[in-house]
């Protein structure tokens, strides 16, 4: 994962230690042994090829993924072929007059591969980065974004599985084989986890970690899988929100067993998850990105017995549906931020309208101009109206429209959702 400064293409030029950086990563990932390397915020298309050609020996099948104006920044490599890609952008990424933090422009997207594996047959590869604004703190509207995110990406791993594939949904990782951007027990993660029914490798291969006897931030890497705003991080640790704090973990290596009745497939059990290029880049004094990597180790596990009986399944412990309260709240956040979203495009159509006004008076007016040197200012201040008027309008009307549909479908989706658990779960008392 690249650093967070350079959110868009533009930025190549202005991001520092960049091109280091890169070819750092470069050089690290060509001498190692990963089956499968999923990075997100690689933006240049340059870049993506300088890593393909350096790991492209024991990686040689690999995929870019293009969205919005410009790029979902994710590229998976693979040992095994590829036989199959496909993205998918997030219906809501922020509003486009949050040009700094650019989630709209590069259209934040689930991508995925499908790889042929000799033993497992077709695994599906989930690579994302969800929505990078709106956490847990503040109005309830601000994380209706992400959970849209969440939800999209939930059910695109859990009609994977479904379909019979093995599914293996990451965030910035290296898997001997991602940023979803939310610590382990936010409602994003919890709908991931239990609507898609991904098992998260980190804690089935750290189980029973106490965080209250964690007492440095090295044991905080080892032990709670810390990979953002790390005080070890050179990129983070002047930061006044990582004093005091640890950091968080946001990158994650999930995965799930194929649905396949009547058989008893191969079955993928983590057996060992750490951080990965925690160190500096080598002779210089800043570390490789913003986040520090992950890495997992799954084993294929048969599932049968010698006498060729079905085994006990690996995957005891995976979430089961979404609960009634998680359902409630993800619903109430999309409704508030519905309601939100109603208000403001109609102060921006309300602002629209005042500058229309506005530029009616102006054009008006300049046939009184008692001097010659006020028209340039008319000009300048009649072309910053109608950028005005413009913007206000299709933020208003256009996006405005566009992410209270967003949100309804969403809403309904969920709302059907739960009623078809009520449905199924009486049919099973019956």
């Amino acid at each position: 994962m690249l650093d967070n400064n350079c959110q868009i293409r533009g930025l190549k030029y202005i991001a520092k230690n960049l091109e280091e950086r890169i070819e750092a990563i470069a050089h690290e990932l060509a001498n190692s042994t990963y089956d499968l390397i999923a990075l997100q915020e690689i933006w240049v298309f340059a870049h993506y090829e300088r890593v393909q050609e350096r790991v492209s020996r024991q990686l040689p099948y690999s995929k870019f993924f293009y969205s919005g104006a410009l790029g979902a920044g994710l590229a998976i490599f693979s040992r095994f072929p590829i036989v199959s890609t496909s993205i998918h952008p997030y219906s809501l990424n922020g509003t486009p007059l949050d040009v700094a933090a650019g989630d709209w422009f590069v259209g934040k997207a689930a991508a995925h591969i499908t790889v042929l594996h000799p033993l497992l047959g077709q695994v599906q590869v989930f690579n994302t980065h969800l929505f990078a604004k709106g956490g847990e703190d503040g109005p309830e509207y601000n994380r209706a974004h992400r959970l849209v995110n969440a939800w999209e990406f939930a059910k695109l791993a859990r009609h994977a599985a479904e379909s019979g594939k093995y599914v293996i949904a990451t965030d910035f990782c290296v898997v001997k084989l991602g940023d979803f951007n939310s610590i382990p027990p936010t409602l994003p993660m919890t709908i991931i986890l239990e609507h898609a029914r991904l098992s998260d490798a980190w804690p089935l291969t750290h189980p029973n970690v106490d965080p209250s006897t964690v007492t440095s931030p090295l044991e905080a890497v080892q032990k709670l899988g810390i990979t953002a705003d790390s005080p070890l991080n050179t990129w983070s640790a002047s930061k006044g929100y990582t004093q005091g704090s640890w950091g968080k973990r946001l990158d994650y290596v999930l995965y799930r067993q194929p649905n396949r009745p009547g058989q008893a497939p191969p079955a993928l059990k983590a057996v060992e998850t750490k951080v990965v290029f925690m160190d500096q880049v080598p002779g210089q004094p800043f570390s490789f990105s913003d986040h520090f990597g992950l890495e997992a180790t799954l084993e294929i596990v048969s599932q049968t017995t010698e006498e060729g009986t079905s085994a006990p399944a690996v995957q005891a412990d995976v979430p089961g549906e979404l609960s009634s309260a998680a359902i409630a709240t993800t619903i109430q956040a999309w409704a508030s931020c519905y309601r939100f979203s109603k208000e403001r495009s109609r102060k921006e159509l309300i602002i629209c309208g005042l500058s229309i006004l506005i530029l009616v008076g102006v054009a008006i007016g300049t046939a009184w101009l008692p001097h010659s040197w006020i028209n340039p200012i008319f000009i300048l201040f009649t072309v910053f109206i109608a950028w005005l008027a413009t913007t206000m309008l299709y933020e208003g009307f256009i996006f405005g429209n566009w992410e209270c549909n967003a949100l309804m479908n969403c809403i309904e989706e969920l709302e059907i959702h739960r009623k078809g658990l009520d449905v199924l779960n009486g049919v099973q008392r019956d």
